[in-house]
């Protein structure tokens, strides 16, 4: 049987109406306050239990926002398995000359340092601390229901009239591979219509700044309708009283949440959401450089893998690399499984070089490091700074 739309036209619907104006004040007496406003403004969504009863939604949007799992496959799901053996690779190193340029570079981007150690400096010593970065990527896709409602004006209503669709039955264009996005569908056959819940059907509420009364105290005579002794009150013309500027003296205002309709078409939504959760490990490189300023660049990258669920890098020149590898992969296997369905992992291996270097100026001894394919440099105690001034 087909749902009907509950009707309210027998509820009033002009409260406050009926006192646009204002009472004249009695003379030398102060006009009377209106009593005020209750402050509740009614529950802010539809009582759930009007819904439990939806056909493969029971309890699932109760409070909405919970993200629900993902259905048991009806086949095992791949399992990953061991990639090809990875390749000893060689360590590059910078040159003098790149790392000058580098120090250069640097100097010249601060205002408040001289060129002269980067330029006229000696370099002494030049020693590598290449370093290893891994990083996991793993991209789920998660969905999670609602009860949602807008206004209702004759819209299609189809709750009841054949079950609806699963969350995860629902079709959803997923975007590329570890994008990031989101989709809100609305479920068929989950759509009925109720009275609005926050102005009880009526389609106005009462005015909080009049607290419907549709006038409010005069500011300027305080109520009395003069100023100054026998001085009638120019503002309200000697009534004490002025209309309300917000609800127009009506005493109510046009709910805001049913425009005034009465009516809410109510319905589930479907939120997908898809997401890249990354975990990176940096192997400790000794250097003195702090790990932090390595994840301001890119490396070299040696290694690259992306498939349905990757398996963990098992051999590897640095074993902390194989180490971390283990512990990542197992840890987002099992922790995005639970409440998302994964989709893809990449896992990479970057080389990001780091190269301290010891240089001379002025007979003292100094130290700077530029890493990273953008040959970053970090120079905590430049030896020729000002300080700078703005006029």
């Amino acid at each position: 049987m087909a749902h009907q739309p509950i009707m309210s036209g027998s509820q009033p619907t002009n409260y406050g109406m009926a006192n646009p104006g204002y009472m004249p004040a009695q003379e030398g007496a102060a006009a009377m306050f209106a009593p005020p406003a209750p402050e509740s403004q009614g529950p802010t969504a539809p009582p759930a239990s009007m819904f439990d009863s939806m056909p493969g939604y029971e309890g699932t949007v109760v409070g909405g926002g919970g993200f629900l799992p993902p259905p048991m496959p009806a086949f095992p799901a791949p399992q990953p398995s061991p990639g090809p053996d990875q390749p000893s690779w060689n360590i590059p190193s910078i040159t003098e000359e790149t790392a000058r340029d580098a120090f250069i570079l640097f100097a010249s981007s601060k205002c408040c340092y001289s060129s002269a150690p980067a330029k006229d400096g000696t370099i002494t010593n030049m020693e590598a601390f290449n370093t290893y970065r891994y990083r996991l990527e793993t991209f789920t896709e998660s969905r999670s229901t609602e009860w949602s409602h807008e206004p209702y004006h004759g819209q299609p209503v189809d709750a009841y009239a054949q079950p609806p669709p699963g969350p995860w039955d629902m079709p959803a264009k997923a975007p590329i591979f570890f994008t990031e996005d989101k989709q809100r569908i609305k479920v068929p056959y989950t759509s009925s219509v109720k009275s609005c819940h926050t102005c009880m059907g009526m389609g106005r509420k009462p005015c909080k700044d009049c607290s419907g009364a549709g006038n409010k105290v005069c500011w300027v005579c305080n109520g009395s309708g003069y100023r100054h002794g026998d001085d009638r009150c120019n503002h309200c013309s000697g009534r004490g009283r002025e209309n309300c500027t917000r609800c127009l003296g009506q005493g109510s205002k046009q709910c805001e949440l049913c425009n005034g309709k009465q009516q809410l078409l109510v319905y589930i939504n479907l939120t997908v959401k898809w997401t890249n959760h990354s975990d990176a490990y940096v192997v400790e490189q000794l250097s003195g450089l702090q790990l932090d300023n390595l994840s301001k660049v890119s490396g070299k990258e040696l290694f690259r893998e992306s498939q349905y669920m990757v398996y963990p890098v098992m051999s590897f020149p640095d074993s902390s690399v194989v180490q971390a590898s283990q512990r990542i992969v197992t840890d987002h296997q099992g922790k995005f499984s639970q409440t998302s369905r994964i989709l893809q992992q990449r896992q990479t291996i970057e080389l990001i070089p780091v190269t301290k270097v010891t240089y001379s100026w002025k007979g003292d001894s100094h130290i700077y490091f530029v890493y990273g394919n953008e040959f970053k440099v970090d120079a905590d105690n430049y030896p020729a700074t000002c300080c700078c001034s703005v006029m």
